[in-house]
């Protein structure tokens, strides 16, 4: 009679992890944020003030969060990315307005400015760089879960730092607000150096 080798535990631990933050990042694909901001004569100079801005308010909200020490800490951990992204998700359509892109500006572009920086391989198949010119793929319900899923991976793994930062009262919130800054300040030069150049929406999807 043969037998199956049941999964570890530690096995299934890590594919819910990864489903958790896989869920979480689904919505990062929906309808792109509206901006009231207008096209500017200096868009890389106003640009990086409104990164400045985002990231001083994504440290703070960041800090904030991982304030609550020990296990409850563990309980913000996904809340407080999730309140970072949403700002940096204004944040990339704030700098398309400022490049004159608004109307260009798709999920798929939302997306590869948020992560390229942290889970690149995760991000791929959305955008090709060819010099100054960049083709951006509209992405499949499918390819939209396998990405999803990449970068789920991705912060699963880095989610023990962030966890073990909650031990550290006062101390931990204050990396983790660097952190939020830094990352903040990482997508907002993603999306310049993106909006600065020529974009092609592919009209096809992919995957």
């Amino acid at each position: 009679m043969s037998t199956k080798a049941k999964p570890s535990a530690g096995a299934s631990k890590d594919d819910e992890d990864v489903s958790v933050f896989a869920r979480a990042i689904l919505p990062l694909f929906g309808n792109v944020p509206t901006s009231t901001l207008r096209k500017s004569r200096k868009p890389q100079e106003d640009a990086r003030h409104q990164a400045n801005s985002t990231a001083a308010k994504a440290a703070l909200a960041a800090g904030a969060l991982a304030l609550p020490p020990g296990a409850l800490g563990w309980l913000t951990i996904l809340p407080e990315m999730v309140g970072v992204w949403q700002m940096q998700r204004q944040l990339v359509a704030d700098i398309a307005a400022l490049y004159g892109k608004r109307a260009q500006l798709t999920p798929e572009q939302v997306v590869y400015c948020l992560f390229q920086h942290s889970a690149g391989q995760g991000v791929r198949d959305l955008v090709v760089r060819v010099g100054q010119r960049t083709l951006v793929r509209r992405a499949s319900p499918r390819l939209v879960g396998m990405i999803s899923r990449r970068i789920g991976a991705t912060l699963a793994r880095r989610a023990f730092g962030r966890g073990a930062a909650r031990w550290l009262p006062v101390v931990g919130a204050v990396g983790v607000g660097a952190y939020a800054y830094y990352d903040t300040a990482r997508v907002a030069a993603t999306a310049i150096d993106l909006f600065e150049g020529v974009i092609e929406i592919d009209a096809d999807e992919v995957g």
